[in-house]
């Protein structure tokens, strides 16, 4: 494919699906880890895709890139994902263009999020840009776009109450804990996983519950006990899960595995209720313990319905929102018309280069003391060019413009 920036904007495409019409399940069958990642950007060049990046989260699994058609990403996706691209297709969103750019505007802001206004979705935006940026998938207009994308979150994270109040997945289930835990005086809790989503989770806990009783386990002891220490709370080796699954009233589950960590065999000989939030994608909890007379398992759908005031308050931010992401995406589409003028440019910096070294340039003209050099002189010109063909749209005209303001310089 040309990699002329004329074509930049009408062949980048996202593809993608999300908690709209799919749940847990599916997007864990196609939730892409670092490992898979890593593969696909290998394989990129032999699908046809060249800018790209993969944003994979509890609530969506997409594929952002510039390529001759969206099947070209569609199959570079799943060829790292348990789900089949027939499935992926019929369930998928495709947008091209200005569309698609619109919907990374709306998803960095936290407006395609499953719970409205979600900042979490700007660390993991970043994190996915500076994946595929390491392997020099995120060349100019990808990067141009995705900052102005963090840009304007910034904005709108500063300027309006869209993000404000403690709402999330974590803060959802500790929500539902409150509802739905008879008292909690006397509850074990055990949190499997201290990654990013575990992390916030203990700190809920802690800081909403006042609960002390927690015990933290993950695959890494060393991450459980650093967290422990912060927090005063016990650890357990994951050798021990079963005999601590007996014990605890309340497990919740952020190991974010590729596969489950709790399985029904692991809870039906149990005779004391439980109650179950998996905060993964894909799912860490074998779905048929759901099944279990004694289990209450919860995942993040079911936490995602949850209302309250606060929610109610960042919906009526949406309209200040929507206006400051349409003053970012005008400076973007603005900065993409620029690009179409860069050949001109170009050529016209090397003819003034040219005439500037020419013998009859400095016995037409001799140089006059100035403390300007000749580049800077050159920048200048075609600066006021680029000026006059933003405001105008007519390039041919400026040509001997930029040449004539040159020499009068």
């Amino acid at each position: 494919m040309s990699k002329n920036p004329h074509n930049e904007l009408s062949h980048f495409f996202v593809t993608g699906i999300n908690y709209k019409k799919t749940d847990t399940v599916i997007r864990g069958s196609f939730a892409i880890g670092p490992v898979q990642y890593d593969h696909l950007l290998d394989q990129a060049a032999d699908y046809g895709v060249r800018d790209l990046f993969v944003l994979s989260t509890c609530n969506r699994s997409e594929i952002y890139g510039i390529a001759d058609h969206p099947e070209n990403l569609v199959n570079l996706l799943c060829s790292q994902t348990q789900g089949s691209a027939q499935l992926f297709r019929e369930l998928a969103y495709q947008k091209n263009g200005l569309g698609a750019v619109q919907h990374l505007f709306d998803v960095g802001a936290g407006l395609d999020s499953q719970i409205l206004g979600d900042y979490e979705i700007v660390g993991q935006l970043r994190q996915a840009m500076k994946f595929a940026k390491e392997k020099g998938f995120v060349n100019h207009f990808l990067e141009r776009t995705l900052n102005q994308v963090l840009q304007s979150s910034k904005e709108i994270k500063n300027n309006t109450a869209l993000s404000d109040g403690t709402v999330s997945v974590a803060y959802a289930a500790i929500q539902y804990i409150r509802e739905h835990a008879v008292s909690l005086e006397n509850k074990q809790i055990l949190l499997l996983g201290t990654g990013k989503i575990g992390t916030i989770t203990c700190k809920n806990l802690v800081d909403y519950l006042g609960s002390s009783r927690i015990t933290l386990m993950n695959r890494t002891p060393e991450k459980a006990e650093q967290l422990a220490e912060a927090f005063h709370l016990r650890t357990a080796s994951f050798d021990a899960l079963a005999e601590e699954i007996d014990h605890s009233d309340i497990i919740l589950v952020a190991t974010n595995a590729a596969e489950p960590v709790i399985y029904r065999k692991d809870l039906i000989h149990l005779t004391e209720k439980k109650l179950i939030i998996d905060l993964s994608i894909p799912c860490n909890v074998e779905r048929t313990v759901g099944d279990l007379e004694n289990v209450k398992l919860i995942d993040v759908d079911g936490l995602s319905i949850l209302k309250d005031e606060t929610l109610m308050r960042r919906a009526a931010e949406v309209p200040k929102a929507r206006s400051i992401i349409e003053s970012h995406l005008v400076e973007l589409m603005e900065w993409h018309e620029m690009r179409k003028h860069v050949p001109v440019l170009k050529q016209v910096k090397i003819k003034l280069q040219e005439i500037h070294g020419s013998p009859l340039f400095g016995q037409a003209i001799p140089e006059r003391p100035s403390s300007v050099s000749r580049d800077q002189k050159i920048q200048r010109v075609l600066n006021g060019m680029a000026s006059k063909m933003r405001r105008e749209n007519q390039r041919g005209c400026f040509y001997i413009e930029a040449i004539n303001e040159f020499i009068a310089r």
